[in-house]
């Protein structure tokens, strides 16, 4: 088991399908931290390093990795993750910040464990092996229908990459996978109704993190 020095700061995830709204719900809440005092932490899987961000790039756009096997889309992840881990988010709990990142292994365990149909106990001994103990404090899936996503996504990206690229069947089983995980998790991962109005989603996330006495320490 690999182990440090304790953490001080929170670790904050936020999950869920293309479409669901992540990046408008972190960008609200980071604001409203700042405006409690905190500066958070933001970052996006993969990337967040050089290393991790070259992963991104040969994951969603390169050429080169229009061919990635399940099984090598899973380790290309796995070592962004590792990396970014080390790099960056230990040492920015240790220091006693807010993290919040736009994914983090719970995407693996969705994306490549279920859609891929990679077995669950390969994805799970990989994502510990790249985590560690760093584990969210809290995550939080913005749950969406395709139908809602898709619409959202048509107004919005024009150059969609590998895997928004993927069949209804893969997005389907995402979904699932993601409220499958839900209801195994529950102290750790709040779902959210992500065709709620954003204002709404807003406060039932600072609601959650009141609650936890994650935030008003």
């Amino acid at each position: 088991m690999e182990t440090g020095t304790a953490r001080k700061g929170i670790f904050l995830t936020f999950e869920g399908s293309e479409g669901c709204g992540k990046s408008t719900q972190i960008r609200i809440l980071a604001e409203s931290l700042c405006r409690d005092g905190e500066e958070p932490l933001l970052l996006r899987e993969p990337g967040g390093t050089s290393s991790g961000e070259a992963i991104r790039h040969l994951l969603q756009h390169a050429p080169e990795g229009e061919a990635l096997t399940p099984e090598a889309e899973l380790l290309l992840f796995a070592a962004s993750r590792a990396q970014l881990v080390r790099e960056v988010i230990r040492p920015t709990l240790e220091a006693g910040r807010t993290v919040i990142s736009d994914r983090f292994l719970d995407s693996t365990t969705v994306y490549q464990g279920v859609a891929r149909k990679i077995p669950p106990e390969v994805v799970a001994r990989i994502n510990a092996f790249a985590v560690g103990v760093c584990v969210p404090d809290m995550t939080f899936l913005l749950d969406l229908d395709r139908a809602t996503a898709l619409a959202r996504l048509g107004r919005r990206n024009q150059n969609p990459d590998r895997i928004e690229r993927e069949s209804e069947e893969f997005f389907e089983a995402v979904r699932r996978g993601y409220l499958e995980l839900a209801a195994r998790e529950k102290r750790r991962i709040r779902v959210l109704d992500a065709s709620r109005p954003p204002g709404e989603i807003a406060e039932q996330i600072r609601g959650f993190l009141g609650e936890a006495k994650l935030i008003g320490r």
